[in-house]
Parts: C-alpha cells; structure tokens; sequence
C-alpha cells in the first residue's frame, strides 16, 4: 500500500468513530505504520527468508550474484552497517547480518570475555538478534521521518514537484532489515535443546541458522585446535530439529547451514552405530585410527570389524577416538553431501587457509553428487591474508619458473615487500577472492565473522594515542569529528541518530502546539547543518 492509500484508509478508519477520534491525525497514524513496518521477529523471518531463497535461485543462474555479510556484535555496528550500505550503494541488496557466536561469547556473556566454546548464555543469541532488528528498524524510523520532514516542508513552501518527487521515494523505500544468518554453535546441547533454542531465534528474527558437527560440550572455535566431531546420524538429527523450529513457527522457507569442522578436526567421541556394512555409521568408522587386534584384545578395549578383520580403534587418554592423518577432506565431502541430502540448505566447510582451489576441489566432488551444492565461507580475521596470498603467489611463480632471488618465502610477512610485484599481486588475488572463489568454488555468501571487533580495537587504539598524547582534543575533532562530517558520517548528529527527532514527531502528533520538543534553536546538533 502506497504512502496516500494508508493516508485515505486511515482518515475512514477515524470518521466511522463519530468525532471521538477527530483528535487523531490519518497521516500521522500512516507515517507511524510505515516507520514499523515489522510487528514481529516472525514477519522479519519470513520477509528475510524470502529474500534468501530469491537470492540463492539468482546465484544458481549466475555466480556473479553472490551475497556478502559482515559479522555484528551489537545492534547498532549492525545499524551502522546498513545506513553505510546504503548511503554508498543505494541498496542493500545481496547485503546481509551474520551474526557470530565467537563474538557473543567473547563480547555479550554475563560471564565477561569467554573463548568460543559454547560456554555463553545460549539466550544471549536470540537476544542480540532482537536487538540487531531492533536498531535496523530504528534505522527505517529515522529515514522516513526525515523524508515526512522534507515533505512537509515542500508542501509548506508549496512546491509540489518535490512534494510528489519526496512522495515517491516514501512509496519507494528500501528497508534496512536483512537477512541475518545466525550460528547457533553446535546446538548447546542435544537435539531437542537445539530446538528450542532454534524457536527463540526464529522468534526473534532469523531467518537463516548455521549449525556445525562438533560435539556440543566439546565445542571449539573453528580455528583452533581440538575439535571433535559427532557421527553424522547426530548432525542429521539437529538438522531436523532445526527444520521442525522453522516448520512450527511457520518459516517454511528458512534456510539451514550446515557446516563441517572435519577438514581440522581429528577426533571423535563416539564410534557410530552401524546397521549394516556400508550405512552412514560404517562410513563414519572407517576413517578411524585402527589397528588389527588378534585374540579378544584387552581388558577395556573397544572393537569393531573392518572388512572381517578385529579392529582396535586408537584411544586417547581423554576418552576420544582418533581418525586416520589425512582425511579430512574425504570427511568433509561426506560431510556436506549427507546434510545436504537430510535438509539443509547450504554447506560451510571450515578451512586453515582461503585457498580457492582448496576449497573448489571438495565442492566438486560434491556437485558430483548434489549439482546445486553451494557455500557460505567465513572470510576469517583468523588468517593471516597477507601471509597466504603472499605465498600462494610465491608458489604459483616458483611453478613458473621465475625468479624469485629477491624474496624470502619464510618473511613475506615482511613490510620490506609491501611495494614488491609479488604483494601487489597478492593483493590483487585478495581484491579478486570473493568473485573468483564465487564462480570457481561455489561460495554463495562470503562473511567476515569478527570484523567489526578489530574495527572497534582499531579505531579506539588509534583515538588513544591521539588524545591521550600531544594532540589533545584535536586528536579526537581531527581523527573522528572532522572525518564524520567530511564522510558524511549519519552519526556526527548523534542525537538524531538516537530517535529524539523521532520522538519530537510524535511529541507534536499526540499534543499539538502544547508539545515540548527538543529540536528548536538551541539544540546544539544545528551546528552540524553546515
């Protein structure tokens, strides 16, 4: 419904009360409607999981159209986030939320900083996907209400070409609400725990939910050491009960990642259960450790048959089961073609290094399998870029038969190269990866998981050593205030950004010329209209 239909609606809705409601005004009550356009964290599901499914059927027909997304600690980086995709691309389309579980960990428990284990409140999640929405729909407030501004004040100076050119841009506005994928860890706990947690987030927003197939209370972060994984009819299961969340809370549609920490995870807590030769459970057995037991083996031991012979899986001290050195691609591959084939929606395979090649050589022998097969890859704060480009380029030109006398493959790191041919072209692969790794190795959705927790260190780091040292309260006009005007920066007038024009609208809506607002003269933010 356009901007002057909700006006007529709402002017009848008010007449049929016999003057009791003559005090209400229809087109504050249209632009109040506008300004919250989502009533749930339900209606945001489904509207986002729409735009999800429309997006990965525009992928499938062209790998150009990839989705990016960059991961949010708070609801208003994520606001800010928007408001900047917007302000310099004027869309936020293919643009999304991640929402990642090492930062609530490290930034939003009770507990205080935690390492990324699962150990957090597992109701922080589902409340910071609230919050998320609750700025981004703050966001479309403030936007509308300063087009309701510029059109109230053509209409006062009785311009009605930019009266009808303002009207057309509230007929046309683009919401700031994205999809969110949102990483619900290992489920933090059995299945049904990962249902009733998946419901809250549902509630709450999500229209996406990653799930990786670690055991939930051995849970590492993906790019640390000591992870350990569960038999896939486990992963299957959580799958499921992620499906049945989306079911019940009528998000049909919602999407599922399942993502695979096989490719660095060596251990397992559990020897499958195996039906018959050759089932999932016996797949999942034979990348075991395994040595050949004669007899009845030892006191303790746990055995199995492997091809009619007595295998002793190896067991370590902490009860864990170890798989066989190198095959953690052949894991992953298994991996991502069974979840793939019980329900979810897109694969994550956690990765070392961002190697495309790496990477395209499971996803084909995926799309063997399943064609449509397609990624979300974590664009990870935990690789050194620099490093691995660097080398990947050394590499590639030592293959070449060039002469590389003038660098040191060991010191690339080194700041000595950054003017060299090779960091430019490393730079170059790194400027490139997400396009090229979209097409080749089929990465539907690149996200940064931690990016706006180095922002945040970055830019304090470098405001204390500017005002704490010689330059004072320049360091702070210069290195913040000064960029935000010239930037354009939505922020520099942060009272406007935190809603008290907003609430000077509706000041003047609910008591007329009585209203006490706080935009008059001497609001010191007119400062900033120059």
């Amino acid at each position: 419904m356009d901007y002057q239909n909700h006006i007529t609606s709402t002017d009848e809705l008010i007449r049929s009360h016999n003057g009791t409601w003559d005090g209400i005004s229809g087109e504050s009550v249209a632009r109040m409607r506008l300004q919250n356009r989502f009533k749930t964290g339900l209606d945001i599901a489904r509207y986002t999981a729409k735009i999800m499914r429309e997006d990965m059927a525009a992928y499938d027909a062209d790998p150009a159209n990839y989705t990016q997304s960059l991961g949010c600690w708070h609801g208003f980086i994520a606001q800010q986030k928007l408001i900047s995709i917007k302000k310099h691309f004027g869309t936020t389309k293919r643009r999304y939320i991640y929402l990642s579980g090492w930062m609530v960990a490290a930034l939003r428990s009770d507990f205080g900083p935690l390492p990324d284990q699962s150990m957090h409140e597992k109701t922080s999640v589902p409340a910071l996907i609230e919050e998320i929405y609750t700025f981004l729909k703050q966001a479309d407030a403030r936007e509308l209400g300063m087009l309701f501004r510029d059109l109230d004040a053509a209409r006062a100076a009785g311009d009605e070409v930019t009266a009808k050119a303002v009207q057309a841009k509230i007929d046309n506005f683009e919401t700031h609400v994205v999809p969110i994928i949102a990483d619900i860890d290992a489920g933090f706990g059995n299945a049904e725990a990962t249902y009733l947690l998946a419901k809250k987030m549902i509630e709450a927003g999500a229209c996406a939910l990653q799930i990786e197939n670690q055991v939930s209370d051995e849970k590492q972060c993906g790019h640390q050491d000591g992870k350990v994984t569960v038999p896939h009819e486990d992963f299957l299961a959580k799958i499921r009960a992620l499906r049945y969340a989306f079911m019940e809370m009528g998000v049909e549609d919602g999407v599922i990642v399942a993502r695979t920490d096989s490719l660095g995870a060596g251990l397992t807590k559990q020897i499958a259960y195996t039906r018959e030769p050759g089932d999932l459970g016996d797949q999942y057995n034979a990348f075991l450790d395994c040595e050949e037991v004669s007899g009845a083996g030892n006191p303790g031991d746990v055995l199995i048959n492997r091809d009619g012979k007595l295998m002793r899986p190896k067991r370590l001290p902490s009860n864990l089961y170890q798989f066989r050195a190198g095959t953690g691609e052949d894991r992953c591959v298994l991996d991502c073609i069974t979840s793939l084939q019980n329900g979810a929606d897109l694969l994550w395979i956690e990765t070392e290094k961002p190697h495309i090649e790496q990477i395209a050589g499971m996803v084909d022998r995926i799309r063997e399998v399943i064609p449509n097969a397609k990624l979300a890859y974590n664009n990870s704060p935990s690789f050194n870029w620099t490093l691995n480009f660097r080398q990947q380029v050394f590499d590639a030109w030592e293959k070449e038969g060039r002469d590389l006398s003038d660098y040191d493959r060991a010191k690339l790191m080194s700041a000595d190269y950054d003017a060299s041919d090779l960091a430019i072209e490393a730079d170059n692969r790194i400027r490139t990866f997400q396009r090229d790794a979209a097409a080749r190795a089929g990465i539907f959705h690149h996200l940064i998981t931690l990016p706006t927790y180095h922002t945040a260190a970055l830019s304090t780091d470098n405001l204390a050593k500017e005002y704490f040292g010689d330059e004072g309260m320049l360091g702070y006009v210069a290195g913040v205030q000064r960029k935000e005007i010239r930037q354009g920066i939505a922020c520099v007038k942060h009272q406007n950004m935190s809603g008290s024009d907003i609430g000077d609208d509706h000041k003047e809506y609910f008591a007329g010329e009585a209203a006490l607002k706080a935009g008059g003269v001497h609001n010191t933010m007119n400062q900033f209209a120059a």
